[in-house]
């Protein structure tokens, strides 16, 4: 006969954690987020100023009051406020301060306003997703973007057949420069395309990081894996009809230096110094060969020897710049082109220029010297410690051979790829480049081990004992 025992022998069976509903929508508000600030010029051209200044209003309100009620109410004293990128936040607080002594200072509370908002989502999405959701997060919104890229270009080639200006806005009379265009319609020539973004540098730029973040992805055995590949497919061939040189100098520094993590996981602590020395060594080698063969380098590369204009506005930017070389002009990123000291100070195909085509130049403008050593902390610090993120075996105990995790590769490479554009663009000190900059600066510094300590664990649903977390 069988008797019923309340002897605990085993633990009654338990069903599996699920995700908050909660959590699942603070998810879903961080892929909202990154692809509003990713694919930020498609909002403006399809909301115009006032309307993504709205939507914007919007993501920063939801952002703090997820945010807040997180930090406050349920564990004040456990969020990692000595981990913050304080640096980079250092840069964040003279740009308010620069509105003090600022030439344009109506352009730098209002750009300082956006910088602010972005600084928000940010830490959100560091302080709520673990490393794993923050990659999905990311591929997700690059999908978005790839996905409308493609079909906005189908649409204007094969349905709407001419140029498409921004806000839906009707073709006026007479020709007009086509830089003014939103999307051009060369899907099927050999013209580049824009894509949703509406430029050709920032569509391969966004694709170059979704192919980053789909082979980590696919390294990590996600399911669907065949949908990586397919997405990785259309993000090749959406890099390749936007031809963007930058992007193809990124690409060769990012194979490069996944091959210099590679042999340094490899190596030795012995073979590591020989290997430091190595990259020096190359390094310098391929910065004097790329001096003494720049011409040569140019014109593969599609470039005159202006390298598109951009020397001219460099030397603008220089000669308004050391007027004022220890705190600088004002904060404004990106150059407000309505603003006085920036409408037609410098013109490009008929339009302001709105960045100087260079971050380091560009922050020496708008916050002199300081500024420059406070961003270059933020960056360098960042560079550390995505280096040996991604170089030193994971350890938290004794044990020192356990497996890296391909999620320690994607701090380094998206690094890579910043500081590389950040020689022609300003976009590492704006927008999704300074998004990136406290995303992963913050995260890396209060959860340095990928799937542990409190900053990996997802809220779930108690359903009995759960197992312990090493802390």
């Amino acid at each position: 006969m069988a008797v019923y025992s309340k002897h605990p022998v085993a633990p009654r069976p338990a069903a599996p954690p699920r995700e908050t509903t909660g959590h699942l929508l603070v998810r879903a508000y961080s892929v909202l987020a990154l692809f509003c600030v990713f694919a930020h010029t498609a909002v403006y051209n399809t909301f115009g100023a006032l309307g993504s200044g709205i939507l914007l209003v919007v993501l920063t309100a939801g952002a703090l009051a997820i945010w807040v009620p997180e930090v406050v109410a349920q564990r004040p004293t456990r969020f990692p406020w000595r981990r913050l990128p304080w640096a980079a936040l250092g840069y964040a607080a003279l740009a308010l301060t620069s509105s003090l002594w600022s030439r344009w200072p109506a352009a730098t509370l209002l750009t300082w306003s956006l910088l602010a908002a972005i600084t928000v989502t940010a830490v959100l999405i560091a302080t709520t997703l673990t490393w794993n959701e923050i990659a999905r997060a990311i591929s997700t919104a690059l999908k978005l973007i790839l996905g409308l890229s493609l079909a906005i270009e189908l649409w204007v080639a094969l349905v709407l057949r001419r140029p498409l200006l921004p806000n839906f806005v009707d073709l006026p009379e007479g020709k007009i420069d086509p830089h003014l265009y939103w999307v051009r319609g060369n899907l099927f020539d050999d013209g580049r395309i824009q894509g949703v973004v509406g430029n050709a540098h920032t569509l391969a730029m966004m694709c170059l990081f979704a192919l980053i973040v789909f082979a980590v992805l696919y390294a990590t055995q996600v399911r669907r894996r065949t949908m990586l590949i397919f997405w990785a497919v259309l993000a090749v061939v959406l890099l390749v009809k936007a031809a963007s040189a930058t992007v193809y100098l990124s690409i060769a520094v990012v194979v490069a230096v996944l091959a210099a993590v590679m042999l340094m996981r490899a190596a030795t602590p012995r073979g590591r110094g020989r290997l430091y020395l190595l990259f020096a060594a190359v390094a310098v080698v391929g910065v004097g060969g790329a001096v003494l063969l720049r011409d040569q380098l140019l014109s593969a590369l599609g470039k005159g020897s202006d390298l598109t204009g951009r020397i001219e506005i460099w030397q603008a930017v220089w000669e308004r710049a050391i007027t004022r070389p220890v705190f600088g002009n004002g904060f404004s990123s990106p150059w407000v082109p309505w603003d006085p000291a920036f409408d037609g100070w410098i013109v490009n195909h008929g339009l302001s220029v709105f960045h100087a085509h260079d971050m380091w130049l560009d922050v020496f403008l708008q916050l002199g010297v300081v500024g420059v050593v406070l961003m270059a902390v933020a960056w360098l610090a960042l560079l550390w410690r995505a280096w040996f993120f991604a170089v030193d075996r994971p350890r938290w105990d004794l044990d020192a051979r356990r497996p890296y995790s391909p999620l320690s590769l994607l701090p380094v490479l998206f690094t890579a790829v910043l500081l590389v554009e950040g020689l022609a663009e300003s976009a590492p000190i704006m927008l999704w480049g300074w998004l990136l900059l406290i995303l992963l600066s913050f995260k890396m510094k209060a959860v340095p081990l990928i799937g542990v300590g409190v900053g990996e664990r997802t809220p779930v649903i108690s359903h009995g004992p759960q197992p312990r977390q090493v802390p």
